[in-house]
């Protein structure tokens, strides 16, 4: 299999952003894949979360810190939507979007699966695409109640210590979400798994994308 890098050569800071509809999104699809790069070369990662309350906005902070912990640099931005409301409020959400172009140019953007059945999660990836035209897009998968994986195309490996740690930084930020069936250490670790297998994965983890743009 081809392995391809994001010029491994250039010094100068990769430019990041992150969507995610809800605040744990961001970390349980693109988590390990964030850290693994933060440590191959400096990264700037503007992080934006959707829908959240005073609670979850806390947790997301902390959970950003720890995430981003060997970033160059990061900037938090967690708006207050209705959490499964969001295609109601397609136009402030489309707005808040917008307006992230006046930060710096992203190089690569992580944001949600298109058949995500989630409809929140759909919205947040219509609207990336939509407003992000000429960018490098990968499109990170969640496991949920409604099902609904589809089979990946770009595979980013990472180490077992960095694929448990995932699994700690999730837990250590989201108390409030201790209990539910889908906040699982074996639905993390499963996930990182399957799709270590299905790439080969030296250290048998890896955390899968939906590409469905490149330029060779």
């Amino acid at each position: 299999m081809l392995t391809l890098s994001l010029d491994p050569r250039g010094t100068r800071a990769l430019e990041v952003l992150c969507l995610g509809a809800h605040c744990d999104d961001i970390e349980i699809g693109s988590g390990a894949a964030l850290m693994h790069l933060a440590a191959q070369r400096p990264l700037n990662v503007t992080w934006t979360i959707l829908c959240s309350d005073a609670t979850r906005a806390r947790e997301t902070r902390r959970s950003a810190q720890l995430f981003l912990r060997q970033a160059r640099m990061k900037r938090v931005l967690i708006e207050s939507f209705r959490d499964g409301f969001l295609p109601a409020q397609w136009a402030n959400v489309k707005e808040r979007i917008e307006a992230l172009k006046q930060l710096p140019r992203p190089d690569l953007i992580f944001t949600h699966e298109r058949d995500d059945r989630h409809q929140d999660h759909r919205i947040v990836c219509e609207l990336t695409w939509n407003t992000f035209r000429d960018h490098l897009i990968l499109e990170y998968e969640i496991a949920k109640f409604d099902g609904g994986l589809n089979q990946p195309n770009l595979y980013i490996p990472v180490g077992a210590k960095l694929a448990e740690r995932k699994w700690r930084q999730l837990t250590r930020a989201y108390r409030s979400q201790a209990g539910n069936h889908w906040f699982t250490a074996d639905a993390v670790r499963g996930m990182m798994a399957v799709r270590g297998i299905e790439c080969r994965a030296p250290s048998g983890f890896a955390e899968a994308f939906h590409a469905r743009k490149l330029t060779l």
